[in-house]
């Protein structure tokens, strides 16, 4: 076992690639070309790169910014507002999302919903859970565009109508900023167009949210900044961020690109931020790192020899940790103090993703595949697509192979006995097949995990969960109700997954529970 700083690992079958990886990366100055802004270290075209690194410098831009953040907040309890709906999607929603799991509501906080679901059911749960009068709706989205986002806004606008109860985090001069103008509402925040969507949490649009919550959003921030001079050291025994992503890429390129995440109980939901981060940073071009998470450790042999095991903090299954060290698979335990160390860890690793996109010759900015479900999302809409040929349940399971991972994509009523129940049937599924496994809910990993499964390795076998919607509701100002628009998105995720040669199934939830009893 080594000890370095707050990390200690055991890489077995790993330590010559990562010790090789940490070479390459000293050799071409990595660290320092990345806090140089030197977008050579992924690619000689600038393009998505040398405007998407305006994290690395946001972080004393919004500690300036306090006075107008906590100011926001300020005027909307004088005015008595208790609640507040984080309408987006991706990048708009998840760290907010995981402030809402991980922090207790703040006394000078308000009662914050994150809504990034076109379910239906999702949608009125919101609208039940937030009294109209007293509740803000913040419209979060970089582009102002995000189909789902604006249903949810025009949605809200048509039920209330008071500008007084809207504001927005978006890029200046886009589409949505124009529209808050026009409409008066509360606030416009802009954020800086240097960055993308999986790199702001420490932004406008993870941090208003926190704001809004009653969390203690600068302190997030100057724990990231504590870290700042830690992640510009050369030295991988010093920087994590540095000998993080010389794991994971290290690890993918060794065929160990499973990347299974154990995280401490009290940032469990740090997961979802993480697994959007890494999924759609490095999966393109045939390659890319598969992030598991929420997957609990099981025995030692329901694992193949794809996996890397990281965990963060205090996890519950230490010795099945070392167990599976002893067995050969390589294992990693990173320090963590306390909840408001989120900060640290969201630029730790940034920084490692970064750094994970340079030993795997990809640009970690992109996201060029993104837009393929949107586009066949948009065909079905109109009328114009036609889905694929069913594919029995039983031949896609039959076609798992070592290496593989299975990805359980739920687009469903996200309800605690539904979504428990799905949870359950994943594990069946790893423990007969013994390959990794994911889970997530529609459309929401569209916007996560969606660019890896179609950009990232050929090995994903696609289990799409559908069923009817007990709740319907219009979209205002739109040809679709909230229904239709999952089912298209359900609809163009399978077209673009099936024009992609990869292996899907689209199922319902008894079908899948009859398939692994």
């Amino acid at each position: 076992m080594t000890d370095t700083g707050d990390r200690t690992d055991q890489l077995g079958p790993l330590t010559e690639a990562v010790d090789a990886a940490l070479a390459d990366l000293a050799g071409r100055s990595a660290v320092a070309r990345l806090w140089d802004r030197d977008h050579t270290l992924w690619s000689d075209d600038p393009t998505e790169l040398a405007d998407r690194l305006g994290w690395l410098d946001v972080l004393d831009e919004m500690l300036a910014a306090r006075a107008e953040i906590d100011g926001f907040v300020d005027g909307l309890l004088a005015d008595g507002f208790t609640h507040a709906v984080v309408m987006g999607m991706g990048g708009s929603s998840l760290f907010p999302e995981v402030i809402t799991r991980s922090f207790p509501s703040g006394d000078r906080g308000l009662q914050l919903s994150v809504l990034d679901s076109t379910d239906p059911a999702a949608v009125a749960r919101v609208v039940a859970q937030s009294p109209p009068e007293r509740t803000l709706y913040l419209t979060s989205s970089k582009s102002g565009s995000t189909i789902e986002t604006r249903s949810h806004l025009e949605f809200f606008w048509d039920r209330v109508g008071n500008p007084g109860q809207f504001a927005v985090v978006t890029d200046p001069g886009s589409a949505l900023a124009d529209l808050a103008r026009q409409r008066g509402y509360r606030h416009v925040f802009e954020n800086r167009t240097d960055i993308g969507g999986r790199y702001s949490a420490l932004s406008y649009f993870g941090l208003v949210p926190a704001a809004l919550a009653g969390v203690d959003w600068a302190g997030l921030v100057e724990r990231a900044l504590a870290v700042v001079d830690v992640l510009r050291s050369p030295d991988p025994g010093v920087n994590p961020g540095l000998w993080l992503g010389a794991a994971m890429g290290a690890s993918a390129r060794s065929g160990r690109d499973k990347l299974t995440l154990i995280l401490d109980p009290r940032i469990e939901a740090f997961g979802l931020w993480l697994e959007q981060l890494i999924a759609e940073s490095t999966g393109k071009h045939g390659t890319g790192v598969v992030p598991i998470v929420d997957e609990p450790l099981g025995p030692v042999d329901v694992y193949g020899s794809d996996r890397l095991f990281v965990a963060v903090g205090d996890v519950d299954h230490p010795i099945g940790l070392e167990v599976l060290a002893e067995e050969g698979h390589p294992v990693a335990e990173l320090g963590f103090d306390d909840v408001m160390e989120l900060g640290a860890q969201c630029l730790i690793w940034e920084v490692a993703t970064a750094i994970c996109g340079a030993v795997l010759g990809i640009n970690p900015f992109d996201q060029p595949n993104v837009a393929e479900a949107k586009e066949a999302t948009n065909a079905v809409l109109a009328g114009d697509a036609e889905l694929p040929a069913p594919v029995p349940l039983d031949r896609v399971l039959d076609a798992i192979r070592p290496g593989d991972y299975v990805s359980i994509q739920a687009y469903v009523e996200p309800d605690d006995e539904v979504v428990d129940a799905l949870e359950e049937i994943r594990l069946e599924l790893r423990d007969k097949y013994k390959v990794a496994t994911t889970f997530a809910l529609g459309p929401r990993f569209l916007h996560s995990t969606g660019q890896l499964h179609k950009g990232g390795p050929p090995t994903g076998v696609f289990l799409q969960v559908v069923g009817p919607d007990p709740v319907d509701a219009s979209v205002p100002g739109r040809d679709f109700s909230f229904s239709q628009l999952k089912q298209a998105q359900a609809d163009g995720d399978l077209i673009t997954l099936d024009r992609h040669g990869l292996r899907v199934a689209r199922v319902t939830v008894g079908q899948l529970e009859a398939a692994v009893s």
